[in-house]
């Protein structure tokens, strides 16, 4: 059996099911299944007898296999697995549901143990869905095993707990890997990490690390090989992004005029001085665009600090810079040539936030003599109107693509309309992507790839992610951090009320209400496994919450909806009717999430709050945080358990996001991050994330490696590990 050869070949069996649930979890070869691994481990219950079982319990017990079989249940007629377990005692029947296959894999005459829960009671107990191994018939029997201990209480006694999918269980992949490491393929997979890296941080061998994380005999086992994976998968990201950063040293970027005096007197007419924050990532943007390679930068901020501020101020300094750049003419001969105007991509990930951005770019350069464009999926704009210079017209695409097209428009806002084969910029100097983990790797490269000179790129965020996350993810980018907030905001006041409470935050919004600011009330998410259906049930539940506070709790209020199922256009009439007050409670899910501004919103509502993550939560408070009213948010949680009040605790403790988010990955893992399992990193290497000395030391290793090796040419185990990191992670 060979590493890369499909699953299908050695599991010939494999029903319809069973195959979308491998494809659902990744796996296609044997290394990807020996590479799916446990998710957490039980131990064996105490060693009994087949006669000295207690029902409710768990037992392990030593026997031989009788009359393996396969039925179906009366009613149902569901498949069922049978067998008898023998020992020196007695009997005890052993019952599969829904798991035909494991028959096939027993014999009459194998020895084994099994643990499992006692169901049934007296002569009719017996064990449901037990875990079996292959073993001498009792521990006293035990002969030395692979480590090498050679006593009964040594013999593995965790048994693994795989993530499964529908039609895939645990006990499949229990016999599955077995049969991978029986049939060789352990022998066959290649150790990429290098002999002398692995000595220096205490590694084991791949080989070692596959046995100790699938067969562990204790619990030091399974976390050495853990360390060692997480650590490959780690150093493998991080290889990539100094490969990444190698490629981008390469490349040339169109020149900014970065002393122009203008600049000051455009931030000067911003409506708030800025931080000291926005200034220093200002100039940090200023020095990046003086040099002659692109700008790869990750701007990242709490909510209401002033991103868009830094935004506008870079882009208005590369939109009225005209640069001469040298080029090749007729004969070779060299000459220079006015570039015109550079252009700006401002790239949004919703149309809601798209027209918003705009609008707020139109209020900044109102006293300044720059047309700004905004394309969208439903309609193309153009600041300032021919009719009236103070307002932006609505102009046909075809249109809007000429002038984009010869330069005419240097700042053009969109959503993915942006990356369309048919927009062709004249000069893109600098992209500007809105909360860029949002977005697959491959729409920013399409960005990006615009212009045969590759633009300045400046990634922003208001999604607290913490350090070692931002360094592993986003390590090919430089962070520039936003910190502090404007002056005048006030902190939002913050409580977590149970069920029988709620009516105190009610208090509070008809408070609001009446002083004519308006509020948010947020349903809870829904835990569907399939999409379409959990965007029906929240569409469903939201409109079930307008209606209940409507008829019981604000009946002279307006409450509009918003939910992921209204067509693009619902959507924005609904915003725009939100934000000229002519809705008092928007009733929506977590849509409202990402940077939604009204600033009128004072306070907010979240229902269910215990199945959001912290850093969701904090984005969702984040749409109160838009003025200098004193704003409140209220976590209206379903259970109120001690978990729960502990986790929400932080929400009300923490002093901004960042402090949230390593909160967050300190309570519950960063597989549990807002967002983070869609960034294609496994959990091994997420609950890595902790720890900083590992991910700081997979930095200097991999910075160290692609130094003496650009290309990764001398290490093609390590070139990769490299792209398969970048192929299975995409940080959207």
């Amino acid at each position: 059996m060979q590493p890369g050869d499909p699953v299908e070949k050695h599991f010939t069996r494999l029903r319809s099911d069973q195959r979308r649930a491998l494809t659902k979890l990744g796996i296609r070869t044997v290394r990807d299944l020996l590479y799916h691994f446990p998710a957490r481990y039980e131990a064996a219950g105490p060693t009994g007898t087949t006669v000295s079982v207690t029902p409710g319990t768990e037992v392990t017990l030593f026997g031989t296999i009788r009359k393996p079989d396969v039925r179906k249940t009366w009613k149902s007629r569901r498949p069922v697995a049978e067998a008898w377990l023998h020992d020196a005692a007695g009997k005890i029947k052993m019952m599969w549901f829904s798991q035909p296959y494991i028959a096939k894999t027993l014999t009459d005459g194998m020895v084994v143990r099994v643990t499992g829960r006692v169901a049934g009671t007296g002569a009719k107990a017996y064990l449901a869905n037990p875990s079996i191994d292959r073993t001498p018939i009792s521990p006293d029997e035990v002969h030395d095993t692979l480590f090498a201990k050679g006593d009964a209480e040594d013999e593995t006694t965790l048994h693994p707990i795989y993530p499964e999918s529908k039609g895939i269980s645990s006990l499949w992949f229990t016999h599955a890997v077995r049969r991978a490491l029986e049939a060789g393929a352990l022998e066959r997979v290649e150790d990429p990490l290098p002999e002398d890296l692995r000595e220096r941080y205490h590694l084991p061998s791949v080989s070692s690390a596959l046995v100790w994380i699938h067969l562990p005999q204790k619990k030091e086992d399974a976390d050495i090989a853990r360390k060692r994976f997480a650590f490959e998968e780690v150093f493998g990201i991080q290889l990539g992004v100094n490969l990444r950063k190698e490629e981008t040293r390469k490349e040339r970027a169109l020149p900014v005029d970065v002393a122009q005096r203008p600049l000051a007197d455009f931030v000067a007419s911003f409506p708030f001085p800025p931080t000291n924050a926005q200034q220093r990532a200002i100039d940090e943007i200023l020095e990046d665009f003086a040099r002659p390679h692109p700008m790869t930068r990750l701007l990242e901020g709490d909510v209401g600090s002033g991103k868009t501020a830094v935004a506008a101020a870079t882009a208005y300094l590369v939109a009225t810079s005209r640069p001469a750049i040298e080029g090749t003419g007729a004969a070779g001969v060299l000459k220079r040539r006015e570039a015109g105007h550079l252009q700006v991509a401002y790239m949004c990930p919703t149309e809601i936030l798209a027209k918003q951005h705009f609008s707020t770019f139109v209020s900044y350069f109102k006293e300044h003599p720059i047309p700004i464009g905004l394309i969208t999926g439903s309609e193309c704009r153009k600041f300032p109107s021919k009719v009236n210079r103070e307002e932006s017209t609505k102009v046909s695409r075809a249109q809007f693509k000429k002038w984009v097209a010869n330069g005419e428009i240097p700042i053009v806002i969109g959503t993915h309309a942006l990356i369309s084969k048919s927009l062709e910029f004249e000069n893109l100097a600098y992209a500007i992507i809105d909360e860029q983990h949002r977005f697959g790797k491959i729409h920013r490269q399409s960005l990006v790839r615009k212009d045969k000179i590759a633009p300045h790129l400046l990634s922003m965020t208001a999604t607290p992610i913490p350090r070692t996350l931002a360094l592993t993810l986003y390590g090919d980018l430089d962070l520039s951090v936003l910190d502090e907030m404007p002056a005048g905001r006030k902190p939002v006041i913050t409580k977590t009320l149970p069920k029988e409470n709620r009516e105190e935050a009610y208090v509070r919004v008809r408070e609001e209400l009446a002083k004519g600011h308006q509020a948010y009330v947020i349903c809870p998410r829904i835990d569907e496994p399939d999409p379409a259906k959990e965007l029906a049930l929240q569409a469903k539940s939201v409109k079930a919450e307008a209606e209940r506070l409507k008829r019981e709790v604000f009946p002279s209020s307006s409450i509009g909806i918003l939910h992921s199922k209204m067509k693009p256009t619902e959507k924005e009439e609904v915003m725009d009717s939100y934000a000229r007050g002519n809705i008092d409670i928007l009733v929506a899910t977590s849509v409202v999430e990402v940077g939604v501004n009204v600033p009128n919103s004072t306070v907010i509502l979240i229902e269910g709050a215990e199945r959001f993550g912290l850093a969701q939560l904090h984005q969702l408070r984040g749409r109160v945080i838009r003025s200098t009213h004193q704003s409140y948010c209220f976590a209206l949680p379903e259970t109120y358990g001690q978990a729960t009040k502990d986790r929400l605790k932080a929400l009300t403790t923490a002093k901004d996001g960042f402090e949230l988010a390593e909160y967050d990955l300190g309570l519950r893992g960063a597989g549990e991050l807002y967002g983070a399992r869609q960034w294609g990193v496994s959990d091994v290497a997420m609950e890595a994330l902790k720890n900083m000395r590992m991910v700081e030391a997979a930095r200097t290793e991999a910075r160290v490696m692609v130094e003496k090796d650009p290309g990764l040419e001398r290490h093609p185990l390590l070139a990769a590990l490299a792209h398969r990191a970048a192929t299975e992670m995409h940080p959207e």
